[in-house]
């Protein structure tokens, strides 16, 4: 069972970060002084209630624009979380994980996705956020961002499918390409009610870049394997399913702290270590 404190931080983020509500009616994007930061979580720019900024579509510009600029603050941004947390903002913040969450709760077989597949998301990260925005671009040396328009899934939930809803012009304007992410946000949705947060473990670069803070940053878990009988509760009720005993701070690791509160011996402990 999930707890109760990290669902309410979890609704209480996504409609905070999304909480510009008169953009879902009129169809615009919010383009305030807020949208000068970034959100730490996946949640889209062009969501109609998004505050701030995506790090990924951030990080996707920064690459685009390489050629003429590098901005210090996206990448220390995400460093700063990533040094601090890990992947907590996974666990915690992101509401396109809380949304694949809440997808596993529909009755049905689950079946597990295979350790091979976690590393496409480092694919998804060096190839599409990096190397295509920087490498292909256009006549004055711009890139496109290349996950953001042909892939995130987020994107098209958060911000396609409500601009769409809202505003005639651009649902007028729909073609292939929004058939095309329509049909891997459809495939997301349907995986996570089988699987869990299949997104987060197989494509999403901005888990991918946390994932690598993860074995060093400030905020981590322990594991007294002396206590430890290996039964597995914690695999049970972990949203990304490991063994947290065969590595406290795996790279997959969420933070979410399930796996300590079901802890039927009270080993897994939380530490701040610098």
């Amino acid at each position: 069972m999930v707890s109760f404190k990290r669902r309410i931080i979890q609704i209480f983020s996504a409609i905070g970060a999304n909480s510009h509500f008169s953009g879902f009616i009129n169809g615009t994007i919010y383009r305030g002084n807020f949208k000068k930061l970034c959100y730490p979580g996946l949640n889209c720019y062009s969501c109609p209630g998004a505050l701030g900024a995506c790090p990924i579509g951030s990080l996707q510009s920064l690459a685009a624009g390489l050629k003429y600029s590098v901005s210090l603050y996206v990448l220390g941004f995400l460093a700063l979380i990533g040094i601090l947390t890990g992947r907590l903002v996974c666990g915690f913040l992101c509401p396109f994980g809380f949304f694949q969450e809440l997808l596993y709760k529909i009755p049905s077989r689950k079946i597990n996705i295979h350790k091979g597949f976690h590393y496409f998301k480092y694919v998804f990260l060096l190839i599409f956020v990096l190397i295509l925005p920087a490498v292909l671009v256009n006549e004055f040396g711009f890139g496109t961002q290349y996950f953001c328009k042909y892939i995130c899934p987020a994107g098209t939930l958060e911000a396609g499918i409500p601009l769409a809803i809202a505003n005639n012009s651009i649902r007028n304007a729909l073609g292939l390409l929004f058939s095309w992410k329509f049909l891997i946000l459809l495939a997301v949705v349907i995986l996570a009610i089988f699987s869990k947060r299949p997104f987060c473990r197989t494509m999403c670069p901005l888990g991918a870049i946390y994932s690598i803070f993860n074995p060093i940053s400030v905020y981590r878990l322990k594991v007294d394997h002396n206590k430890c009988t290996k039964c597995d509760v914690c695999k049970h009720n972990c949203p990304v399913d490991i063994r947290i005993y065969e590595n406290p701070n795996s790279m997959e690791c969420v933070r979410c702290g399930e796996c300590k509160k079901v802890c039927p011996q009270n080993v897994i402990k939380e530490e701040c270590k610098l």
